[in-house]
């Protein structure tokens, strides 16, 4: 009895459209699948440049200058009072949608090369300052490239946690790095006064820093705080105020140049 069960259940013919309807329905889930798989990749890559743009933007932009932006960029950041024009920046459609011009088409574009090129030169300047006292050392002068670093950090902290107290957080990274570090063109300034004329940098000193506090007030007034829908004017003015009182002890403490970088 056992046995012709077992042959009629060994001798059953298999279903024709079993693996028809299940080769079909496989092909379905897996095409399904896939398709909502790279949807969801394809959003997410979407979503991740998105973002990367509106933050950071490209570094390349900032390193677009030429010789006549490096100078008239120089004389804003140096004696901005005497800037007649607007403070706003140069907007051009690009892909349908609205990108600010590079700096070497707009003067209130920020960059990158000139902070850079300023801070290098600050701390070679530092490094000369030392040895003219008889104080240089290697030790020294890498302190001094540390201090510039965590100089430039906090302007860049101090700018950032203002921008986000007013609910405007979503300027790009970099521009606040480029704006920050045109610190160190006027510190170029003051370190190479000592050099040459002791005496000349009590007077240069406040003056960098008065150029400087004036010069992130107009930017931030006008360029960075365009973004920002609402908000309370007087905390607005309160805010600005206190970027440009901030200068003074951030550059007075830049600008002492001693083999102890704390101080």
């Amino acid at each position: 009895m056992y046995n012709n069960v077992g042959a009629q259940t060994g001798g059953a013919q298999p279903n024709p459209f079993g693996n028809a309807f299940y080769g079909a329905g496989s092909g379905f889930i897996r095409g399904g699948l896939g398709a909502y798989g790279e949807k969801i990749l394809g959003s997410s890559s979407e979503y991740v440049q998105s973002n990367i743009s509106r933050y950071f933007s490209d570094p390349q932009y900032y390193f677009q200058v030429n010789d006549q932006y490096v100078r008239n960029k120089l004389k804003v950041v140096l004696f901005p009072f005497l800037h007649r024009g607007h403070w706003t920046r140069i907007t051009e459609p690009v892909g349908g949608r609205l990108s600010y011009k590079p700096p070497i088409y707009d003067i209130n574009a920020p960059d990158l090369y000139i902070p850079f090129m300023a801070f290098g030169s600050y701390v070679v300047l530092a490094g000369l300052s030392l040895g003219l006292n008889g104080k240089f050392s290697p030790e020294a002068l890498n302190w001094l490239f540390v201090k510039g670093l965590l100089g430039w950090f906090m302007q860049v902290s101090l700018l950032k946690v203002t921008l986000l107290s007013l609910g405007s957080g979503e300027a790009p990274l970099l521009d606040i790095v480029a704006y920050a570090g045109y610190t160190f063109t006027g510190m170029c300034i003051a370190v190479l006064g000592r050099i040459l004329l002791k005496y000349s940098y009590y007077f240069l000193m406040p003056w960098t820093c008065l150029c400087m506090g004036i010069f992130l007030v107009k930017t931030m007034k006008r360029v960075l705080f365009a973004e920002v829908r609402s908000y309370d004017s007087s905390k607005h003015h309160y805010l600005l105020l206190f970027i440009a009182l901030a200068q003074f002890p951030l550059f007075m403490w830049l600008g002492n140049i001693t083999v102890n970088w704390l101080f």
